[in-house]
């Protein structure tokens, strides 16, 4: 939907120049991404899911992002290395 949205609203699309979103993750599990991202050396204590994180990134640890992603973690059987408040 977003798709043909952009190809109908923005100058590319209205030249022809069609756009492309490419989603590739769309299809895993929040633990599947999370095992990708650890086979693939992600840090993941230098990333934040929170949409409540404080300035210096610490998560609140009880938003529907947070929630998810400890859920993610327990999943993937990964020790989950992100600093929450609570």
């Amino acid at each position: 939907a977003y798709e043909c949205m952009a190809n109908l609203a923005t100058k590319a699309g209205i030249e022809g120049n069609k756009l492309k979103i490419h989603a590739p993750l769309i299809l895993l599990s929040k633990a599947d991404i999370i095992k990708l991202g650890n086979q693939l050396d992600v840090d993941y204590s230098n990333t934040v899911s929170c949409y409540l994180a404080d300035e210096l990134g610490k998560a609140c640890g009880s938003c529907d992002s947070c929630n998810f992603r400890k859920q993610g973690f327990k999943d993937a059987g990964i020790t989950d290395p992100t600093r929450y408040a609570n």
